[in-house]
Order: structure tokens, then C-alpha cells, then sequence
């Protein structure tokens, strides 16, 4: 295994909150280095800095950039390609990132956007959300040329299984590799709010698997988003996700499913949160030290 990383969406920081103020870098890259981590996940494309700029955030906190979420409209051709030039910015980023440690490159990390019907209904559970054939050949050209971008680039793409994306549920995922060959970003917590089994999923992918976003979740708290017709941010913001042990992911039988498998990919430790007032002081700092602690036992 390359390593144990932290994300910037433990903290309150990804796509959802990126239109409210954001904490300075340092006050996650900090405590991550002091907690035991060894890499972070980008967050939002430009929060970290480019160039020079987040290579001497990275090196001050003796941290390597292991990802990070670009997530492209694969579905809709017009849409895609006006939105190749966010992938080529990113790019830029994740090569910038990997001069500190070519051994270790980032894997930028693909999904799909989705779309407002399917951030309607998470889960993957209501009739008529899947794509059809041609929905299917769309996006797996798409993908295609998005990977064959991020090759030209020196850098080997990963694909994230996402909530309220078109592939979200473990037949979806089973179609994404039957028609692509880009490694999968394997996500505990989003199969199991996708309606999948972890340790099942692990076995069944575990050769296309090049990226761990490992999370756990309360499968209770979408059943109830569910009955009251709320949508995926209803389900970030009750903290559907929550710190390792807390959820109905098997912890332990997950990650010795893991290291018996020689997974030599990176480990990145996610909790979504939407922070709230309400929050006690420290909260995300706790949780993070707790689910580096629940870790110990495989990597120490």
C-alpha cells in the first residue's frame, strides 16, 4: 500500500461548501501530518494552490498529493466538451503535485456529474434512473477521451462509483467495467448508500481497483431521506457519514479483505461532513484521530 491520506471533505471542504468561505490549507494539512496521515486528497481544484505554491504547502506538512475529485457531464457530449478545459486545469495542478514525488503520482480522480433527477433520488432505487445503450456508449466514449487526456498528461486516471451519479449501484459499476479500462476508485461508504455489500464489492472489482476512498455510513439515514423525498444533500447534511466504526461498514472484515488482497494503491480516509454551528469545538479534528487510531491494527 502506498499509503494512509486525509481529505479536505473530513472538514467541511469539497464541491458542496466551495461557494462558502473555505479554511486556510494549513489548518487541515496541519493536523492531518500530526495525526499520522501521509498524502490528502486535492479538494476543491485551486484550494491547495498551484505550482510552487502547493508544492511548498505539501512539502511543509510532509504530505503527498495522492488525488482528487473532477467530475465531468459523461452523458452529454455538448456539455463535455465545454467542460474539458476544468479537466486541463486540474491537470495542471496534479502535475505540478507530482514532481515531489514521482514515485507516488496523483491519480486524478473521474466521475460523472450526474444529473438533478438522479441528485433527486439517491440510492439508484427509483425506475427509469439508469442509462440506456446509447446513454451507456455516450459515456463510456467520454470517459474514454477524458482518460486518454489525463494519459497524455503522465498520469493514470481513476474513476469514482458516486451517489446520485449514473454510476452509482453495483450493477452500474459492474456496466463502467465492462465497457472502459480505467482503474476504479473503490468507495465503501458510496456502495453502500448505492445498495451494495463492501467486502462483496472488494472481491468482486478488486482487479480494476487502483484508488481507496475507505468511509463509513449509516445506511438508516438515507432510508429515511428516502421516505421523506429529500435528495443527496439532505443525506451529507444529517451525517449519513460518519467516523470509521460508526456505520454498518464491517471494518474489520473489510480491511482484512483489503491488506489479504496486496492492494498497493493509496488508503484515503473520507468522512463528509457539511459543518454546522452546532458543531462541538474540535469535532472533525476527534473524528479524524479516531479513524486513524481505528487503523492502527493494519497499518500502523
Amino acid at each position: 500500500m502506498k499509503g494512509i491520506a486525509g481529505a479536505p471533505v473530513s472538514f467541511g471542504v469539497f464541491e458542496l461548501t466551495a461557494d462558502q468561505p473555505l479554511p486556510d490549507p494549513k489548518e487541515i494539512l496541519g493536523p492531518l501530518h500530526e495525526l499520522g496521515y501521509d498524502g490528502v486528497d486535492l479538494g476543491p481544484v485551486g484550494w491547495l494552490g498551484r505550482g510552487d505554491e502547493l508544492r511548498r504547502r505539501l512539502r511543509e506538512h510532509d504530505l503527498v498529493l495522492v488525488g482528487g475529485w473532477v467530475d465531468l457531464p459523461f452523458t452529454d457530449d455538448d456539455a463535455f466538451r465545454a467542460a474539458l478545459p476544468g479537466l486541463d486545469d486540474a491537470l495542471e495542478i496534479f502535475m505540478a503535485a507530482a514532481e515531489l514525488d514521482p514515485s507516488r503520482p496523483p491519480l486524478p480522480t473521474l466521475a460523472d456529474s450526474g444529473s438533478e433527477l438522479r441528485r433527486a433520488n439517491p440510492g439508484g432505487a427509483a425506475p427509469g434512473l439508469a442509462l440506456d445503450d446509447d446513454g451507456w456508449a455516450r459515456l463510456a466514449r467520454n470517459v474514454e477521451a477524458a482518460a486518454t487526456r489525463v494519459r497524455a498528461a503522465g498520469l493514470e486516471p481513476t474513476f469514482h462509483h458516486h451517489a446520485c451519479t449514473y454510476v452509482e449501484t453495483p450493477a452500474e459499476i459492474d456496466e463502467f467495467l465492462a465497457r472502459t479500462d480505467v482503474g476504479l476508485t473503490f468507495d465503501s461508504g458510496h456502495l453502500l448508500i448505492g445498495g451494495g455489500d463492501p467486502v462483496e464489492g472488494w472481491r468482486r472489482w478488486g482487479e480494476r481497483i487502483n484508488h481507496l476512498h475507505l468511509k463509513d455510513a449509516r445506511t438508516a439515514v438515507l432510508d429515511q431521506v428516502l421516505r421523506e423525498k429529500g435528495g443527496m444533500r439532505d443525506v451529507w447534511e444529517r451525517r449519513a457519514f460518519v467516523e470509521l466504526g460508526a456505520g454498518d461498514l464491517d471494518v474489520e472484515g473489510f480491511m482484512d479483505a483489503v491488506v489479504e488482497s496486496g492492494f498497493d494503491g493509496w488508503l484515503v480516509v473520507e468522512q463528509d461532513v457539511v459543518p454546522s454551528p452546532s458543531d462541538p469545538p474540535g469535532r472533525v479534528i476527534d473524528d479524524q484521530r479516531a479513524n486513524r487510531e481505528a487503523l492502527r491494527r493494519w497499518l500502523p
